[in-house]
């Protein structure tokens, strides 16, 4: 029996892509994130605090052969990942410029629906004429939650309120994507913790979580 090709989705219907051939494997990793606060004079390490549990993160190859699908080349198939990592023409009409959610798709293995993180493209075969016939694409999904994050009040917080701990990779967009599904809330985020650039938010930072209510009134 033949497996079903391998796809990628926007979950808004409107794009999706099929992998030529099927990807050899796929890695999923995710984690706890804890926050332990040296006390100065303490004997022994202090007790560490859970804040959360990370998106989980999915990467895999793909391969795309402009001759198995009877294609010119496969220039169309490595631009329709990379145009997924820019806001869609819909959410900057309304406003609220960010990038599609997709979802993975390979057989009866459907996946988490995520943002598309990175697209790494080499080109391993050319035409005469040096269009691309081959390309081996390397991505990177970071998943989205379905539902908003659940506000659990934590120790030295506004009631409502919770915290979550800046790590490497992180940004108010996918902070705000991890918390409430959708990367615009970044806004309400900055505004909660006086952040004037959200570009120069330091790893290890400690930021107030508004609830969702209070980051769509700030944003």
């Amino acid at each position: 029996m033949t497996l079903v090709k391998a796809t990628i989705r926007s979950t808004t219907g409107d794009a999706s892509l099929a992998c030529a051939f099927n990807p050899n494997e796929y890695s999923i990793s995710t984690g706890a994130e804890w926050r332990a606060t040296p006390v100065a004079g303490a004997a022994t390490a202090p007790t560490p605090e859970f804040v959360g549990t990370k998106a989980r993160t999915l990467r895999m190859k793909l391969l795309f052969d402009a001759w198995a699908v009877g294609a010119d080349d496969v220039s169309s198939y490595v631009d329709q990942l990379i145009d997924w990592t820019n806001p869609s023409a819909n959410s900057i009409a309304q406003d609220q410029p960010s990038p599609p959610i997709l979802a993975f798709t390979w057989g009866q293995n459907a996946t988490f629906d995520a943002y598309l993180a990175t697209v790494d493209a080499q080109y391993t075969m050319f035409s005469p004429e040096g269009k691309p016939l081959r390309a081996n694409v390397t991505v990177t999904l970071v998943e989205v939650p379905n539902e908003p994050g659940r506000q659990n009040p934590t120790s030295g917080g506004r009631p409502g309120h919770r915290t979550a701990l800046v790590a490497a990779g992180d940004s108010l967009h996918s902070i705000a994507f991890r918390e409430y599904g959708h990367p615009r809330l970044w806004r309400g985020i900055a505004a909660s913790n006086g952040i004037d650039d959200p570009l120069r938010v330091s790893i290890g930072s400690l930021l107030l979580i508004p609830p969702r209510e209070e980051a769509e009134r700030l944003s």
